[in-house]
């Protein structure tokens, strides 16, 4: 089935469940950022309270709380593009191809913006 514009929602796909997950995990996503936060902050290079091991296990530490700080966001830009496609009546459908997405890969990622066909291609 190809999207349209005359198409208002898929009767396959609960949406109104998928989006209720969407906004879960967003929020648990927003909460972990805030929770993390300190870790993520400019470590204090203190060479007479600190020994150069701590100070290096700080600023790996540091290094993978902004990691997976760049990834939550990256994560977060995905809900927040499903919600968009939700409200725009778009949500699961293809972006590329405009082909509606398999339920079970909405199921399974509600934020996938793509289906498997084109996912696989790029």
């Amino acid at each position: 089935m190809v999207y349209d514009s005359t198409m208002t929602d898929r009767t396959d796909i609960d949406i109104a469940a998928l989006k209720a997950t969407l906004i879960a995990e967003r929020r648990d996503l927003l909460h972990d950022a805030e929770v993390t936060a300190a870790e993520r902050a400019t470590v204090v290079l203190d060479q007479t309270t600190v020994g150069r091991l701590s100070r290096m296990d700080a600023l790996q530490n540091q290094a993978m709380q902004l990691e997976t700080e760049r990834r939550r966001e990256v994560e977060i830009r995905r809900i927040d593009a499903a919600l968009k496609r939700i409200d725009d009546d778009t949500f699961g459908y293809c972006t590329s191809c405009g082909e509606a997405i398999e339920k079970k890969r909405l199921e399974m990622d509600p934020s996938t913006p793509l289906c498997v066909d084109c996912a696989s291609t790029r």
